[in-house]
């Protein structure tokens, strides 16, 4: 194996096999954790490489002794329906994004229920999810019937409870895209949820919320969505998710949830949680941009897999999981991106609009779905 196919440490763990399946490349990671108090892959990393060992056929995982190295050499994309249990160390959104990313190339429309954490304070949860990539994948997919998505239960940690089901069509080729005006902020949705604690914990955390909002924009409507939980196998816990949509369909999205129990942390405060995710909200809305900050890694690896062809967005500040991901984009498949910081007229500062913005120019790989055409 060439010393290109030769990865280093945990650092960018589902990207690299992600970019494995749909280049078609064996790749080797070495030197997993092995300074650390636990070495090798956690059992979170362990059951996304059976995950993904589930949507592809023909997949090769080799792990040694110590689980300080993994030899993945990747199959091809299957699809149809999966169900798989998520690691309660992480959320189901850690598994669901990669999912998202597959799903469009599979050989069969993906149907998959995932269960686990749906809502925690690490990975992006599955409402934000849903609230900013399925608008991203109806731009790149030609046809969103099928694409659905539904939280039948929700689940906080430690002990999770939740389950999510996704399904997506499938797709030989992504459509063009260039996105490069983001448009004014029109108004702010969000959910306000509650699992096996009392309702009230929803409405304090929408009225804190609302309290700050409702300053810069009239138009805030909050839902409340309360769950008994799955009995003894669930975990009490709350939180709410917050999207401003523009008039032009970008959409940005904050989240803040409470801390779980036995975790060392003190309890959390239900107006301290909705007004840190309205804070946070107004934080992205400065940023700014056609994609929100979480969906910028997804849009760029649509934009390189695209026709051989120009694609342009504009974001706010690339993020530092988006710059590393650009980098491990690039020994993939090759895609280099012109990358320029468009600077705010004096209009524009008067006005207040936020950050200086970002505009990505790549020119897409013609990527086909080789799984779809397989009988």
């Amino acid at each position: 194996m060439s010393s290109s196919n030769i990865y280093q440490g945990s650092e960018s763990f589902r990207v690299r096999l992600v970019l494995s399946i749909l280049s078609g490349r064996p790749i080797r990671i070495v030197k997993i954790r092995t300074q650390g108090d636990n070495p090798g892959l956690h059992e979170y990393e362990a059951g996304f490489i059976r995950l993904l060992d589930k949507i592809t056929n023909g997949t090769k995982v080799e792990v040694n002794e110590t689980g300080t190295a993994i030899y993945f050499q990747p199959g091809l994309l299957v699809g149809g329906p999966i169900e798989h249990d998520c690691s309660c160390q992480r959320g189901i959104g850690y598994y669901l994004e990669s999912v998202m990313q597959l799903a469009p190339f599979c050989k069969k429309p993906l149907k998959i229920v995932l269960r686990g954490v749906t809502n925690d304070q690490v990975d992006t949860s599955v409402d934000a999810l849903k609230c900013v990539f399925f608008p991203i994948l109806r731009r790149f997919v030609v046809d969103d019937e099928g694409l659905d998505m539904k939280i039948n239960r929700r689940g906080a940690p430690p002990l999770g409870g939740g389950e999510v089901f996704f399904s997506c069509p499938v797709r030989k080729q992504l459509r063009p895209f260039q996105f490069l005006d983001p448009g004014l902020i029109k108004r702010i949705r969000g959910t306000a949820y509650a699992v096996q604690v009392s309702p009230a914990m929803a409405n304090r955390m929408v009225e804190s919320a609302k309290g700050l909002l409702l300053k810069v924009i009239p138009d805030v409507f909050i839902t409340t969505d309360h769950r008994k939980g799955v009995g003894k196998k669930g975990s009490p816990g709350y939180g709410i998710v917050l999207i401003a949509e523009t008039t032009k369909g970008a959409f940005l999205v904050a989240e803040s949830s409470s801390n779980p129990i036995n975790s060392g942390k003190p309890p959390s405060v239900p107006e301290d949680i909705g007004l840190e995710a309205a804070n946070r909200l107004l934080q992205e809305i400065y940023r700014g941009g056609c994609v929100d900050s979480n969906c910028q890694s997804s849009t760029l690896l649509f934009m390189a897999l695209y026709q051989k062809d120009v694609s342009k967005i504009m974001t706010g500040p690339l993020s530092p999981y988006t710059i590393k991901f650009l980098r491990t984009l690039r020994d993939f498949f090759g895609t280099q991106f012109k990358v320029e910081t468009k600077q705010r007229s004096h209009e524009e500062e008067d006005l207040r609009t936020g950050c200086d913005k970002v505009i990505l120019t790549c020119i897409g790989v013609g990527y086909t779905n080789l799984s779809k055409t397989v009988a």
